[in-house]
């Protein structure tokens, strides 16, 4: 398939971070809106939603950057630096300043979903619509629960600090995707994908698990705009018990279920989350 939009690879220089990110032009959509999606954690941006922005309807003008210890962005000196999550958030209103784009609409996928809810948080002004994919924080109604799961990535933090890459991957795939029903080959791929720069992928498990010691997720949640949330059929109940719930007592929370898939929904299904967020946003626009 031959994608639709261009895709210009740039970098921002900033005192402690070089921030590589892609910008996807389309001239044949007539819109001028324009759309930020920030990736998880231990994965690249293009890998996460190349395959989604080809199918988008709505955006003349996509952002995918590349986040702290993943992809090509890098520190000045190439190595590894722990980090938190207000350092990323800050990182991307750097970059948004930096092209001028004073309001967009925002996704994000997991450890990303996080950064663009504290986004929103901070900058209400300047975000539209909202985007969620199995994002961080939003697994589980119990908080103390949600606290417990992240003992489990901590754990696989350790493994991948330890140069057990292996199993430090498959440990924080057994936790986020317990139910996972993939070839071998997937598998192989998904592992060599999170296991690309092991430590900037263990920096950033602990940079969501400090976070929840540190945020309050009520007042978080409260603060979003238009929000549309996919769940992967294959995750666990408890997350869809938690997004069913936020659905039903927020008007402004819309939350769809991705059959067939698990917590790498957007590498399964990437044409037809892209047709949900095309027909959220003319809900959204009122078409």
């Amino acid at each position: 398939m031959n994608h639709p939009f261009t895709k210009t690879t740039r970098e921002l220089k900033l005192a402690d971070q070089i921030i590589t990110y892609r910008l996807y032009k389309n001239p044949d959509i007539d819109s001028k809106r324009k759309l930020v999606l920030l990736h998880g954690a231990g994965v690249a941006g293009v890998d996460t939603w190349d395959a989604i922005v080809a199918f988008l309807t709505h955006w003349g003008e996509v952002l995918v950057p590349d986040q702290r210890g993943m992809g090509d962005t890098h520190y000045p000196d190439g190595k590894e630096y722990a980090y938190d999550v207000q350092e990323l958030v800050a990182d991307m209103n750097a970059l948004v300043d930096h092209l001028g784009w004073w309001a967009f609409d925002l996704g994000g996928y997991s450890m990303g979903g996080l950064v663009s809810l504290l986004f929103k948080q901070q900058h209400s002004d300047r975000v539209g619509k909202q985007f969620l994919l199995e994002s961080a924080v939003l697994d589980r109604a119990c908080w103390q629960s949600t606290v417990e799961l992240r003992e489990r990535y901590s754990d696989a933090a350790v493994q991948l600090r330890q140069d057990n890459v292996r199993s430090g991957v498959v440990g924080f795939l057994d936790a986020i995707s317990p139910n996972r029903r993939v070839s071998p080959q997937v598998e192989e791929l998904t592992i060599d994908r999170l296991g690309a720069r092991p430590e900037g992928f263990a920096n950033a498990l602990d940079c969501v698990t400090r976070a929840i010691n540190e945020i309050d997720r009520d007042g978080l949640v409260a603060a979003q705009g238009d929000v549309t949330s996919f769940i992967g059929g294959n995750s666990v109940e408890l997350m869809h018990e938690y997004q069913k719930e936020l659905a039903e007592r927020l008007p402004n929370w819309h939350y769809f279920m991705m059959p067939g898939t698990d917590h790498s929904l957007p590498y399964q299904k990437p044409r037809q989350i892209a047709r949900i967020m095309n027909s959220e946003m003319d809900r959204f626009l009122g078409k």
